[in-house]
């Protein structure tokens, strides 16, 4: 069987170039996030990676779809083993937040946040986060942070976005990768300079939503809720999707 490969780069060299402890590389998979949830479980260090060049069933938030199309992409899932459960609830964001300041450097404008998980370039969805934790005795053993990443735009869905013509997945992977580990590294709630970061990128901000809440969206807290300024005053949204009142 031949080995797997990205952009010419085995398992074992992109661990090297990523400086992680492990990396398993998939040609073909249902879901990343299933592997690495397994590949936990035997005890895989904190900062394995798990990539596929085609995933046939990976999931966004709420079990959604996310398209995988082989090559046209990162399709991936990392194991962290946070030493405190702080910050697990605005996780996703710091991702997120992470990412887009580092991916501004292969797109063709500034990366923009939409709570509670995606990255935009313009009008369109470049990347989604999903963030599945498993505890033990009210200790998190282990965060599995799963991110699909269109390194071109996904020629099947609708409102698709990628990075700059000519990037390649191993570019975006060099940048990504840090970025998903710099945000795991930090602990609390988000800051004052993250919330001020997040609002330079902010893709909801002002616009009218018809959930989680009805009004006008205003930001986000520093537990990570979305705060909508609603009839009856500001709400802030613990779960839910962020659904524009233009696009029902």
């Amino acid at each position: 069987m031949v080995e797997a490969q990205l952009d010419g780069l085995t398992a074992a060299e992109l661990a090297a170039r990523l400086r992680l402890p492990a990396c398993e590389l998939h040609e073909l998979v249902s879901s990343t996030m299933d592997l690495a949830h397994a590949a936990a479980a035997r005890g895989a260090p904190s900062g394995t990676l798990i990539v596929a060049n085609e995933q046939e069933a990976g999931r966004g938030r709420g079990g959604r779809r996310w398209s995988s199309p082989p090559g046209g992409g990162l399709w991936m899932t990392m194991v962290e083993r946070p030493g405190s459960p702080s910050g697990i609830e605005v996780l996703s964001l710091r991702v997120g937040l992470c990412m887009a300041e580092a991916l501004d450097a292969l797109a063709n404008e500034r990366v923009r946040l939409k709570w509670p998980n995606d990255l935009y370039v313009g009008e369109g969805k470049l990347a989604g986060i999903l963030i599945e934790a498993r505890w033990r005795d009210q200790r998190v053993e282990w965060v599995a942070i799963g991110v699909g990443l269109n390194v071109v735009p996904a020629a099947d869905v609708d409102g698709s976005a990628g990075l700059a013509p000519g990037v390649t997945r191993l570019q975006a992977l060099d940048l990504a990768v840090p970025a998903m580990r710099a945000a795991v590294a930090l602990e609390g709630p988000l800051t004052a300079d993250e919330l001020t970061r997040y609002a330079a990128r902010d893709y909801s901000a002002g616009r009218r939503a018809s959930q989680p809440a009805t009004g006008v969206v205003a930001g986000i807290s520093p537990t990570g809720e979305l705060v909508v300024d609603t009839a009856s005053g500001p709400v802030a949204c613990r779960t839910g999707s962020l659904v524009f009142a233009e696009d029902r």
